[in-house]
Parts: C-alpha cells; sequence; structure tokens
C-alpha cells in the first residue's frame, strides 16, 4: 500500500541541518506517526512521502519555502530586561511564550546583554534548508475515528 492523501504512514526520520549535524531523530524511540494530506509536517516531507510503502528508504532536501519558511527579522527583538518578570535574567536557549498582539508566540532567548534580553520567534530551521533521512515503516488505511479526530 502507497501513502497518499488520508492514509496513516508511520515512518522514523533523522533531521540534519545544512552543515550535515543532527539535529533530531526517531530512531531508536517510537517512529512518527502522520495522516497524510492534513499538513501535519512540513510540505518538503509530506510531498516526499507520497507514493512511499512500507520498507522505502529515502533521503530529501527541503528548502525554507517547502520547510519552516522565510526567517521574518521583525520577530527579534531586544527588549529591556524589565519586561521579563523574573528574579533571574533567562537563559540563551531558554524557550518563552511572548504576549504579542497577535496572541502567544514561542520565542527562544538569542542574546543577554546587561539590562537587554534578545528573542527570536522564528523557528530556528526558519530561513534553511534541512535534510532529513526517512524509513517507511508502516502505511495503512485510517480508522474512522482517526479521520474524525486525526492522529
Amino acid at each position: 500500500m502507497e501513502i497518499a492523501d488520508r492514509r496513516i504512514a508511520t515512518f522514523h526520520f533523522t533531521l540534519f541541518d545544512q552543515d550535515g549535524r543532527q539535529l533530531t531523530t526517531t530512531r531508536g524511540q517510537d517512529p512518527a506517526v502522520h495522516m497524510h494530506g492534513t499538513g501535519g509536517i512540513v510540505p518538503g516531507l509530506e510531498k516526499a512521502l507520497a507514493g512511499k510503502q512500507a520498507g522505502d528508504q529515502f533521503e530529501v532536501s527541503v528548502p525554507p519555502e517547502q520547510g519552516f519558511g522565510a526567517h521574518h527579522p521583525e520577530l527579534v527583538q531586544t527588549l529591556p530586561r524589565s519586561m521579563f518578570n523574573s528574579a533571574r535574567a533567562p537563559e540563551v536557549g531558554e524557550k518563552l511564550l511572548a504576549q504579542t498582539a497577535r496572541g502567544p508566540l514561542d520565542v527562544v532567548v538569542t542574546g543577554v546583554d546587561g539590562d537587554t534580553i534578545t528573542v527570536d520567534g522564528n523557528h530556528p530551521l526558519a530561513g534553511k534548508t534541512f535534510k532529513i533521512d526517512v524509513e517507511v515503516v508502516d502505511v495503512r488505511v485510517a480508522t474512522p475515528q482517526e479521520l474524525q479526530f486525526g492522529v
């Protein structure tokens, strides 16, 4: 059975940045489970999975427009430390939830310098090409419950 819309694909993957450094993997853990055609994964990977079968192994290079989109400089801000309601300064790499005019936004602290803290609301892979090694473990028809509520 091939991966197609509304079928459940189970797969292992290893994600590498553009310099070849491994960022994350499902190997040694439970594989990813995805209902194809629902937009639950980046478009470049979903497109590459289409038509694959259990046992298929492949590598895909995903450009920003098919991955996490462009890097938006306006999502990087340097703010006064006084805006943070904490007894301690956040640390570089720490994830925070910012309240914006458009609602909550996950940000990462990218710099701490005296009385200022720089945060970035972009996905860490925004504006970057990355590579994914994939092994399809299983392909099956979605259950009625999965079709109604997702995976």
